[in-house]
C-alpha cells in the first residue's frame, strides 16, 4: 500500500485523565469511523496538569497507564495504527516524569515508543515561562518505526526547532514524521506553522502534528491548528481552535518525487569551521 489516511486529533486536555480518555476515545473513534488508517493524539494527551506535585501523583507508570491500555484495546478493536502522541508516564528509577510518545499497531501491540529528547526550558516575553526539564526527564535516544506504509521518525513538541533531529531521522530512512505538541498560543501564532513547513520542506517528508488547544488552567493555553503537510510543504489538513478531528490522504510515492526534485539529502557536504579565534590564530 502506498497511500493511507493520516488523521489527527485534536485535544483541550486538562488535570482529569479519566475526563480526557473519554473525549480523546470519542475523536478517535469518530476518526476510525471516517476511514483513518492513522489516528494521532497530541502531546500529553492524558495529562495535562501545570502543578508538578499533581502531575506526579496523578500520573501512572507504563504498566499501569489507564490511557495507554485503552489506546491499545482502540487499536485492536478498530484495526488502525495509533499514535498515543505523548503521555505522562512515572518512571520507575528517578522523580521526574517521562513525556513518552507510543506507536501502537492494529492488534494492539506498541510496535515504539519515544520519549522527549529536547526540554521546553524557556522564558517569553509575555512573562510565560516553562522549565520543562524540572518535572520531566529528557529522553537520549531518536526512534524509527516501520509501519504499513513506510518508516515513521517520532518527535514531540520542541522537538520541531531542532533541525537536525529530523535530517538524521530522514536520512535513517525516515519519509513521515510525527510531532505531536502543546505549543503555547503565543509561540505557536509565531511559529508553529513555519517550523512544521520547514521540517517537511528540509527533508521531503510528510508532517503529522496533532496538537493541544484551547485553556487548560488559568496559566496555560495552546494555540491548537493540528497539521498535516507534504513533502513540499503544502498544508493538507488544518484544524481550528477546538476539540475536533482532521484527516488527510498521504501517498508515500510524493516522498521520492520530492527528494529527486530537490535532493538536498544527498548533497549535504561536511565542511570546516573557522572562527574568528582560529583563523586569527592561523595568521600568527
Amino acid at each position: 500500500m502506498s497511500t493511507f489516511t493520516a488523521a489527527c486529533i485534536q485535544l483541550t486536555s486538562k488535570g482529569d485523565v479519566a475526563e480526557n480518555l473519554d473525549v480523546a476515545t470519542s475523536l478517535i473513534k469518530e476518526a476510525a469511523g471516517a476511514g483513518a488508517d492513522f489516528i494521532a493524539t497530541p502531546e500529553v494527551t492524558n495529562l495535562l496538569e501545570p502543578n508538578k506535585v499533581e502531575a506526579r501523583a496523578r500520573a501512572q507508570f507504563q504498566e499501569d497507564d489507564v490511557t495507554l491500555k485503552a489506546f491499545r484495546s482502540l487499536a485492536e478493536e478498530t484495526g488502525k495504527w495509533i499514535l498515543a502522541g505523548s503521555l505522562v508516564i512515572k518512571k520507575p528509577d528517578e522523580d521526574r516524569l517521562a513525556n513518552r510518545s507510543f506507536l501502537i499497531r492494529p492488534d494492539g501491540s506498541i510496535a515504539a515508543q519515544y520519549d522527549k529528547i529536547h526540554m521546553f526550558d524557556v522564558e517569553l516575553d509575555t512573562g510565560e515561562a516553562h522549565k520543562e526539564s524540572r518535572a520531566y526527564a529528557p529522553g537520549e535516544t531518536a526512534n524509527l518505526v516501520e509501519t504499513t506504509w513506510g518508516t515513521v521518525g517520532m518527535s514531540v513538541c520542541y522537538d520541531v526547532r531542532f533541525a537536525h533531529l529530523y535530517q538524521k531521522l530522514a536520512l535513517a530512512g525516515a519519509g513521515v514524521f510525527t510531532v505531536p505538541a502543546a505549543f503555547t498560543a503565543t509561540t505557536g501564532e509565531a511559529h508553529w506553522h513555519i517550523l512544521l513547513r520547514a521540517r517537511a520542506i528540509e527533508n521531503g517528508a510528510f508532517v503529522i502534528a496533532p496538537a493541544q488547544c484551547g485553556q487548560h488552567s488559568e496559566k496555560r493555553r495552546t494555540f491548537g491548528h493540528s497539521l498535516i503537510i507534504d513533502p513540499w510543504g503544502k498544508i493538507l489538513a488544518e484544524a481550528g481552535e477546538e476539540p475536533e478531528f482532521v484527516m488527510a490522504e498521504i501517498n508515500m510515492a510524493d516522498i521520492a518525487k520530492r527528494r529527486q526534485q530537490i535532493p538536498n539529502l544527498r548533497n549535504i557536504r561536511e565542511f570546516t569551521l573557522h572562527t574568528p579565534e582560529s583563523v586569527a590564530n592561523a595568521a600568527e
